[in-house]
């Protein structure tokens, strides 16, 4: 009777390719965001606080000046792209450093708006 040890192998690299390259989206998306002036750190607000992953996604989102969102009786306008966001929207946050934060599909200007950011009333 033979007796076979039983062999184990280390994770196959081709299954999950985040085991050979830990890090390497995260340095990616560090890299981008030192290109783009408006931008802190991948998640972080330029004054220091950390924007959702479900509004950001790493790059979505970013601080827009307070004459890039005006209100209608319907809601918040993204003036660039003429979309309403309206008050009840579960998109609309409140702002924690009571500026405009606007995050858009791809980062894009012209991209629909994932989550908006806006000051308290008291601002």
């Amino acid at each position: 009777m033979k007796h076979h040890a039983q062999q184990t192998h280390p994770p196959s690299a081709t299954r999950n390719p985040r085991r050979i390259f830990p890090g390497l989206v995260q340095a990616a998306v560090l890299a981008t965001a030192a290109f783009s002036p408006q931008w802190a750190l991948a998640h972080d607000a330029k004054t220091g606080w950390e924007y959702p992953y479900s509004c950001c996604s790493g790059y979505d989102c970013r601080e827009v000046p307070a004459n890039a969102i005006s209100e209608r009786r319907s809601g918040y306008v993204i003036n660039g792209t003429g979309e309403v966001v309206a008050y009840s929207d579960r998109r609309i946050r409140q702002s924690p450093d009571g500026l405009y934060h606007w995050c858009s599909v791809a980062g894009a200007n012209d991209g629909r708006t994932i989550c908006l950011f806006v000051p308290p009333k008291s601002f």
